[in-house]
């Protein structure tokens, strides 16, 4: 058993780990392309699992996870790097998970994103949605829209983050990034504080209520881009989301509002790489033209995934059109392919199929 809880970060670390789980009953564990490695063989006690995190915890941390029985933090590990951490209470004993943010922030087609999601960052005013589950690497994705945007254009970009993960420097532009719990009380105070510190650009790192989705959406038809993330799978269920978050004699109003401000959404899964170590994007992006305004206006979204279909040329693909690239290039296997995708069986005769052509 290591001595501390930096001995696991690093060895998680070291591992190529995307998180450190610290779990009452097991050995501490290290997620290495989506798999559970154990750090050892001893399992952890309670009262041991404790002390590991309260020694990187404040003691205001402390009191918070004691009072609200979950907490939310940032840790910067010397000579290691920099976790967002998540403790809680797991029948009674507190346990935790920390994901590892790396230095550097990576460029946007390094992460397998095209045209269409750099032509987002190009846009002046309206709303972009980044989706996926948890672990699908909104936040990285944020991340490098913001990179690319503050290299480019001589602006000021204010990022609300609950933690703050990756550490921007300043560009071209300036980047002032608050975090809630020590910068400001909570993502709608913060908000509506930016909108009063010139800003070009805002990055919501997670829109989790009503409140907080009601001045956003406002601030992007106000003249700003509004950037954020939403735990959905895919377009449709993104608006279906913050449009049911609203009570009924609400939702003809923001439904309005998202068709008119609404630049497009970009929806990512990750999968395990066959053909190298570590794993690959899968994404799904849907740019708000006139066909896409129509059916959100209407609230007709089951006709979204069609228009998506057809709309190559502006820049549109389906999660489908990313799982066929990805395995006919030799990335992810078939069983992969098929356990992601929308249409199985379609996408099995279509690799079927160009397997025979490909052995003629």
């Amino acid at each position: 058993m290591a001595d501390d809880i930096i001995d696991f970060l690093r060895a998680a670390r070291d591992m190529s780990g995307s998180d450190l789980h610290l779990t009452v009953g097991a050995p501490p564990a290290a997620r290495v392309d989506g798999k559970l490695n154990p750090l050892g063989e001893e399992d952890l006690t309670a009262p041991q699992c404790k002390e590991l995190i309260y020694a990187v915890l404040t003691e205001t941390q402390r009191a918070q996870l004691e009072d609200e029985w979950e907490l939310d933090f940032a840790l910067q590990a010397k000579d290691i790097g920099r976790f967002r951490g998540n403790c809680h209470f797991c029948r009674g004993n507190v346990e935790a998970a920390f994901r590892y943010i790396p230095e550097e922030i990576p460029e946007l087609s390094d992460l397998g994103h095209g045209d269409a999601v750099a032509k987002f960052c190009g846009r002046h005013q309206g709303l972009v949605l980044v989706t996926g589950m948890t672990g699908a690497g909104k936040t990285t994705t944020l991340a490098a829209m913001a990179k690319k945007i503050s290299e480019e254009r001589s602006c000021v970009i204010v990022s609300i983050e609950d933690p703050v993960e990756y550490i921007f420097e300043h560009k071209y532009g300036l980047v002032k990034q608050r975090e809630i719990g020590s910068d400001t009380h909570s993502f709608p105070a913060a908000l509506r504080s930016a909108l009063r510190q010139d800003p070009d650009v805002i990055l919501v790192s997670e829109m989790r209520d009503l409140e907080t989705i009601r001045i956003a959406v406002t601030a992007a038809e106000t003249g700003h881009l509004v950037i954020s993330t939403l735990h959905t799978i895919d377009a449709p269920k993104a608006l279906d989301r913050m449009i049911d978050v609203f009570p009924p004699e609400q939702q003809a109003q923001i439904t309005s509002q998202l068709s008119n401000c609404l630049i497009g959404i970009v929806s990512q899964h990750l999968l395990k790489r066959q053909d190298a170590p570590g794993r690959v994007m899968a994404s799904e992006i849907m740019v708000s033209n006139y066909a896409i305004q129509g059916v959100i206006r209407d609230r007709k979204f089951e006709q979204i995934l069609s228009l998506m279909q057809i709309g190559a040329s502006d820049g549109m693909h389906t999660l489908d059109d990313s799982l066929t690239h990805l395995l006919i290039n030799g990335h992810i296997s078939l069983q992969d392919a098929l356990a992601n995708c929308r249409h199985p069986d379609a996408m099995n005769a279509q690799y079927q199929a160009l397997l025979r052509k490909q052995q003629k």
